[in-house]
C-alpha cells in the first residue's frame, strides 16, 4: 500500500530526541541505514534534531546537529556537525531534505559556529552541493576510539553559517569522533 503524503511545504519541527526506532521509521530495518559501515568508523550521536512527520504522526524525514573542535590550515574552529540526513524511500524529491537541512542550518547559525561540515558518499555529494555545502579539498583527519586517527575515506563538505567566514587552506583535523 503506498501512502499518501500532503503535497505543499514541508513543516519541520524540532525533535526532543532521535532514536534507532525513529531511523527504522524513516529508512526501514536495516542495519547499515547509511552505507557507510564499510568504513570501519566510529561515530557520535547528534544533540539537536530536526524532522518531518506526515499528517498521521510518521517521520519521513530527519537531520541532526553537534557542535565539534577542528583544526583547519592551522586554525582552531568549532563547527556544527550536520548528519544523520534521511528521508524516507516513498517521500524522496519532494523537498524534505531541503527542508530538514535548511533547518538545521537555520539553528546552526544562531550556535555562533561559522561553518556547517558533514561527511558523505561521493553519489550525495550533488544534493548538497544544491543545498549550499562545497567539498573541502584538503585531507580531512577524524579521531577514533583508542586515540586513532585516520584519513576521512568519506567526502567532506561544508558550508558558511555565519559572517560568509572563509575555510582555511591546509589539512584539517576533527578533534572528535565523527558525527
Amino acid at each position: 500500500m503506498t501512502e499518501h503524503i500532503a503535497s505543499g511545504p514541508p513543516v519541520v519541527v524540532r525533535l526532543a530526541e532521535y532514536t534507532g526506532a525513529d531511523v527504522e521509521q524513516i529508512l526501514g530495518a536495516g542495519e547499515d541505514h547509511f552505507g557507510v559501515a564499510y568504513t570501519g568508523l566510529s561515530w557520535l550521536p547528534k544533540d539537536i534534531h530536526f524532522g518531518v512527520r506526515d499528517a498521521g504522526g510518521r517521520l519521513l524525514a530527519h537531520a541532526g546537529l553537534l557542535r565539534l573542535p577542528l583544526t583547519a590550515g592551522g586554525v582552531d574552529l568549532e563547527v556544527m556537525g550536520v548528519g544523520g540526513v534521511a528521508v524516507a524511500p516513498e517521500a524522496r524529491g519532494r523537498g524534505l531534505a531541503r527542508a530538514v537541512v535548511g533547518a538545521a542550518l537555520d539553528h546552526a547559525r544562531t550556535s555562533g559556529a561559522q561553518h556547517a561540515l558533514l561527511f558523505c558518499r561521493p553519489p550525495l555529494a550533488g544534493l548538497y552541493r544544491r543545498l549550499g555545502f562545497r567539498e573541502v579539498a584538503d585531507d580531512v583527519h577524524v579521531e577514533q576510539p583508542e586515540g586513532r586517527v585516520v584519513l576521512m575515506p568519506l567526502r567532506t563538505m561544508r558550508a558558511p553559517l555565519a559572517g560568509g567566514g572563509g575555510w582555511p587552506e591546509g589539512p584539517v583535523r576533527l578533534r572528535s569522533l565523527p558525527m
